[in-house]
């Protein structure tokens, strides 16, 4: 094209405004979101109801757990409870081994505490410790305080009831007399 021709087009093109550096631009249109595919939706999706499954799973396995201790508790202090009420019939045996009777009749008695014992233990039953041990309010209950300097501090001097422990959870605290 010649420069003729180029002047002809201008003059034939309607004048347009000269572009003024200090005018706003034009207003862009604003950009659409990309579309989601399909896949997408169902990836999602499917990415949601795995979440759900493994926090109903996490659920699940924490309620067993604390189903299986609970009962686990609930056994234990069913059998404290059920050995404490025994306790007594242990104390009158005990009492009955002290008394001062025919050799026949006093071997009886020591026989059944003896075989009382044995039961004890097989459940798990163990007796606390008292006479000569440093008192601990954990397992002993101080009834009486004596003023004596050939004991030490805190001694545990007597026993007034045997106590008794399962496991590591006192069915029955030591009655005791301790030295000040």
């Amino acid at each position: 094209m010649s420069k003729k021709d180029e002047k002809k087009n201008k003059a034939q093109q309607p004048d347009e405004p000269e572009k003024d550096a200090a005018a706003p631009a034009p207003e862009a249109e604003p950009e659409k979101a990309p579309e989601i595919s399909e896949t997408d939706k169902l990836q999602a999706s499917l990415a949601e109801a795995n979440d759900k499954y493994l926090r109903m799973l996490a659920e699940y396995d924490n309620y067993r757990r604390r189903s299986a201790k609970e009962r686990e508790n609930i056994y234990a202090d069913v059998r404290a409870d059920t050995v404490k009420k025994f306790l007594p019939v242990y104390d009158n045996l005990a009492r009955a081994a002290q008394h001062e009777t025919d050799d026949e009749t006093k071997k009886g008695v020591e026989g059944i505490l003896a075989q009382f014992k044995t039961i004890l233990e097989s459940l798990g039953v163990t007796e606390i410790e008292t006479v000569g041990k440093k008192f601990d309010a954990n397992l002993h209950d101080a009834l009486l305080h004596i003023e004596d300097e050939k004991y030490g501090e805190g001694e545990i001097v007597l026993e007034l009831e045997k106590g008794f422990k399962l496991g590591d959870k006192v069915i029955r605290f030591a009655k005791v007399q301790v030295a000040n």
